[in-house]
């Protein structure tokens, strides 16, 4: 996909969720410390493929993928279409996991999310809290998959800006090391959430760097 094509695209699932209240999984803060915070998240269920590629084409592969379903690519349990406000953050993650006669219309939803290990990542949306695995539609591609993800604990860094490589790097960096101060067992590869359409000034940007971890 060129890249004006996903700005565009990109640009119109968050424009439709901008009309309302954006939705965000649900989570409880347990504790907050100037950027940091410590959080739990309810379960989700996530839409999610590989892709391969560096960060950026895989972001634009992936989202498309997933684009493709919410927008109808897929069998819907009760036949008609419908569309949804999407939801935030969208997410990137490093990867260690290896491993239907009428279409329904899903606005997009998030954390989209990334996960990538040897030049593969997978990509998520997580899906509308309307849904459950019965009544969410089926995608059509076979390269997409829908998975419950249990309830988890995460450290969060929050920060503005553009949320570029070196940036992220850091921010991870300081995310762990504050972890390691509060003796907390980190279980989970680090994830880049985004919670802004792409033409938003950096200084308005709210970026998150998320760790999991095991509660105590």
């Amino acid at each position: 996909m060129k890249k004006a094509t996903y700005l565009l695209l990109s640009g119109s699932l968050l424009t439709s969720g901008a009309a309302m209240a954006t939705e965000e999984p649900d989570y409880t803060v347990l504790s907050q410390m100037d950027d940091f915070e410590l959080r739990r998240y309810d379960k989700q269920l996530v839409a999610q493929t590989l892709v391969s590629g560096d960060q950026d084409s895989a972001s634009r592969e992936g989202f498309k993928v997933l684009a493709d379903y919410i927008f109808g690519n897929n069998t819907s349990p009760t036949g008609g279409s419908s569309k949804i406000s999407m939801t935030a953050p969208v997410t990137m993650q490093p990867n260690n996991k290896k491993s239907d006669s009428e279409s329904q219309k899903i606005a997009m939803t998030a954390p989209v999310s990334m996960q990538q290990n040897d030049g593969e990542w997978r990509v998520q949306f997580t899906m509308p809290s309307k849904y459950t695995m019965q009544t969410l539609p089926k995608p059509n591609n076979p390269n997409i998959t829908i998975t419950e993800v249990p309830a988890q604990t995460y450290g969060v860094i929050k920060f503005s800006g553009l949320a570029g490589s070196k940036k992220v790097a850091t921010k991870t960096e300081e995310l762990q090391s504050w972890m390691q101060t509060q003796n907390l067992t980190i279980t989970g590869e680090p994830e880049l959430a985004r919670y802004n359409p792409p033409w938003t000034l950096p200084f308005l940007r709210r970026n998150e760097v998320m760790i999991a971890y095991r509660p105590k």
